[in-house]
């Protein structure tokens, strides 16, 4: 039997998963939204594109909150200086 990562944690979520690569030699993070799941793996869409993790490399997995919203870039000011 395989086992469950996020259990009850429904498609649509933001969540992290904390995964093994390299043989077990070293872990990776996948920081995204849960978009699908099956027998023995599950998808995050991160940044980068969508990560497929086998549920026997998981480490680590946890539901996180949205993204703060992104800051507005600081512009020239009229006088050609930059805004405080």
């Amino acid at each position: 039997m395989v086992r469950e990562v996020l259990p009850g944690v429904p498609v649509g979520t933001r969540v992290v998963v904390r995964y093994l690569i390299e043989d077990g030699e070293r872990a990776t993070d996948a920081l995204g939204e849960l978009v699908e799941r099956g027998e023995g793996w599950l998808t995050v869409r991160t940044r980068k594109g969508d990560q497929r993790v086998e549920v026997e490399d998981v480490v680590a997995a946890k539901t996180v909150p949205p993204p703060p919203p992104r800051r507005q870039r600081r512009g020239p000011s009229e006088d050609g200086g930059l805004l405080p």
